[in-house]
């Protein structure tokens, strides 16, 4: 079976900066929300739910995937890119086009420029010989 790098669009468990399974962490990670307010969310959900939302969450605790390290060690940057991914995959992609375009006609511009003839450069070196 050939190795299946990790996806950076799924929803892993964040043992690393989790406090009980991770879950809270992970979905901090996943949303792009402050774990701290996914955790009062949390809290706040069990006691309105007088905490028949405990089994879903050691549920996914034990169903959930760990984090894998690959991906423990991306800086900020990379991880709000991938956090957009997974919001809007469509407009990330737009996104992306757009700068490629961008790049490309600047590029271009800098072709135009070294190619072009610059013919008072050019009489000054013949004037030289």
């Amino acid at each position: 079976m050939a190795y299946q790098p990790p996806s950076r669009t799924r929803f892993y468990r964040d043992k690393r900066n989790g406090k009980i399974m991770g879950i809270c962490a992970g979905i901090a990670d996943y949303t792009g929300f402050d774990v701290t307010l996914v955790r009062i969310c949390m809290v706040a959900a069990i006691v309105l739910s007088s905490g028949s939302i405990l089994p879903v969450y050691f549920i996914a605790g034990v169903v959930a995937p760990k984090k894998p390290r690959e991906l423990e060690s991306s800086d900020r940057e990379e991880r709000e890119f991938w956090r957009a991914v997974r919001a809007s995959p469509a407009s990330t992609a737009r996104d992306i086009r757009l700068r490629l375009k961008d790049i490309d006609r600047r590029l271009a511009d800098v072709e135009s420029y070294v190619t072009t003839e610059n013919r008072s450069l050019a009489r000054e070196i013949e004037q030289l010989r």
